[in-house]
């Protein structure tokens, strides 16, 4: 129960560490001129939209285990709120 009790918290802290990750690596090829800086003031955007674009891929492959996880909590989460309202309205039909 413990490793699936911070399921959701880990998968987030993952997804953040991937897309600083990502960001520090468009942010060294910006600066290296591999990639194109942004236009005028739009610089940063532009190395967090792409950062994004490049993260999101990445997690799919990379965090499957952990999204699984956290999918499974969250099942488990939604059920025990069901048997709870069925709970309780069983117990207002019986009264």
């Amino acid at each position: 129960m413990s490793s699936q009790k911070y399921a959701s918290l880990r998968y987030t802290a993952l997804r953040f560490a991937l897309l600083i990750g990502c960001f520090a690596l468009v942010y060294v090829l910006c600066y290296a001129h591999v990639i194109p800086l942004g236009v005028g003031s739009s610089n940063l955007m532009w190395m967090v939209l792409l950062s994004l674009i490049l993260s999101a891929p990445l997690s799919w492959v990379l965090l499957r285990k952990q999204r699984d996880a956290m999918s499974v909590q969250i099942v488990e989460r939604v059920d025990r709120a069901k048997d709870r309202i069925n709970s309780n309205a069983a117990q207002e039909d019986g009264a």
